[in-house]
């Protein structure tokens, strides 16, 4: 009895060592592919609510932290995570800044998104990275039409109402789906703090 639970041992100790051999070569396999999909997708987010901007890059003294006081002092649950300068087709120009920002009030999990902000402060709208909210209501907050709602406004917040918009500062609510409109809400005007406080009129780049 014992040899028989000293070789199972040994060949359960054997599986758990191939086992975690092939995970590792999968992981080194992939993980290369998988960032340069993650900053596809990033950059796509980027060009989305940026179109006429040729590049972006990264605003070299963002502070993280400096950001995170900026909008808590606001009253907002949000967190910045990426701040990218956007310059037009000459190079040089600065457009406006591309905000990302994860949204932690959704009603299944974080939204993580990036919005487009010009030098005067209108928005060119938002792009969403990473959504899992409830399909059929939430996850329209990825749907053009609602987006749109969003676009070219300047205005320092937005609320969320459940009837017809009378200002630019107000959004409908998705159907059955306010909260996820509130927590888009949120982190857009998160960002608008963010600009507002730190980049407005382009004057950091």
């Amino acid at each position: 009895m014992n040899k028989k639970i000293v070789k199972d041992a040994l060949i359960l100790t054997a599986f758990t060592l191939v086992l975690g051999f092939v995970l590792g070569l999968v992981y080194e396999i992939t993980k290369d592919p998988i960032a340069q999909a993650k900053e596809a997708a990033t950059q796509a987010a980027y060009q989305e609510v940026f179109p006429d901007a040729q590049y972006f890059e990264a605003m070299g003294d963002f502070d993280k932290e400096a950001a995170a006081k900026i909008v808590t002092d606001a009253g907002y649950a949000d967190e910045i995570t990426d701040v990218q300068t956007a310059y037009d087709s000459q190079g040089g120009q600065v457009l406006g800044y591309v905000i990302t920002v994860t949204a932690k009030d959704a009603s299944q999990a974080n939204i993580t998104f990036s919005v487009g902000i010009r030098n005067d402060g209108t928005i060119n709208g938002y792009s969403i990275t990473d959504i899992a909210e409830t399909p059929g209501l939430g996850m329209h907050a990825q749907d053009e039409d609602f987006i749109a709602k969003f676009q070219n406004k300047k205005v320092d917040a937005f609320t969320v109402v459940k009837t017809t918009p009378t200002s630019d500062s107000e959004i409908e609510a998705i159907t059955s789906a306010t909260i996820t409109t509130k927590a888009i809400a949120n982190g857009v005007n998160a960002c608008i703090v963010y600009f507002q406080n730190e980049l407005a009129g382009g004057a950091v780049s």
